[in-house]
């Protein structure tokens, strides 16, 4: 599943998403038979620890890829979620061409890079490791989260990094680095936007973004990003629950 859901991103085929915060293996699991492409498990902002991240990843099985993105691009973050055995990982708030090169580093195991070898559930608890160590580097997904006006410059040589396979685009904290909080919409958010995805189009960089709504993400698409995140695991069942009562209610 790792290595089929890394070629269908990288031949940018379309794929889509959802955002999970909650430490709850059901929701993974429905969103799966749901028929999500693809799984965003969020270490970040949500309430998923190792052990929420690595329950799911077992929940869903091969169904449908897991790509965590981490609570900080420091060391003990990465290996934790890689080592619970998930598709990939979304390094938030991504600047730099040297914050790029560094998470890479720490990611891939030697000679490419410094991730130390440990006895977990990617390896099938150290009954597959000699596999694990030669595959991880080649079939893992690494993804930048691409969120400040500062990545946005520094597009091209973010992408350029070797490992970087694709970016996802956070319209929100984009949004709130030009000063302009939540207005995802504004001209100055969308020309943003819009570098970044003829940046990586030009490059040959696969290109997603998280979309609020399947609007945004019909938008998304069609405008030629190749993989969206689509709401949440909160916004979903929030809107779900809002429209039952408001059906009823006008009765």
């Amino acid at each position: 599943m790792h290595i089929l859901f890394k070629q269908q991103l990288l031949d940018r085929e379309k794929l889509i998403g959802t955002l999970l915060t909650l430490p709850a293996p059901e929701l993974a699991e429905i969103a799966a038979d749901a028929g999500f492409d693809w799984l965003f498990l969020d270490m970040e902002h949500g309430l998923l620890d190792s052990l929420a991240v690595q329950r799911i990843a077992q929940t869903v099985g091969d169904r449908c890829p897991c790509v965590v993105r981490v609570p900080s691009n420091e060391e003990v973050w990465i290996k934790k979620a890689l080592d619970a055995g998930v598709a990939g990982l979304i390094f938030p708030h991504l600047n730099t061409r040297a914050e790029a090169e560094r998470v890479v580093r720490l990611s891939l195991f030697p000679p490419e890079g410094e991730r130390s070898i440990s006895i977990a559930r990617a390896s099938r608890f150290g009954m597959k490791i000699e596999e694990y160590l030669v595959e991880a580097n080649r079939n893992t997904t690494f993804i930048a989260q691409i969120e400040h006006i500062e990545a946005v410059r520094n597009i091209e040589e973010i992408i350029a990094v070797p490992g970087i396979d694709a970016v996802l685009v956070g319209p929100y904290d984009l949004s709130a680095s030009l000063k302009k909080p939540g207005r995802v919409a504004d001209a100055d958010v969308l020309e943003a936007v819009a570098k970044v995805r003829k940046t990586c189009a030009e490059r040959g960089v696969p290109a997603g973004i998280f979309a609020g709504d399947t609007a945004a993400a019909e938008s998304a698409l069609r405008a030629g990003f190749s993989f969206v995140c689509v709401a949440t695991d909160i916004t979903i069942f929030s809107r779900a629950a809002g429209q039952i009562v408001r059906d009823l209610k006008s009765c």
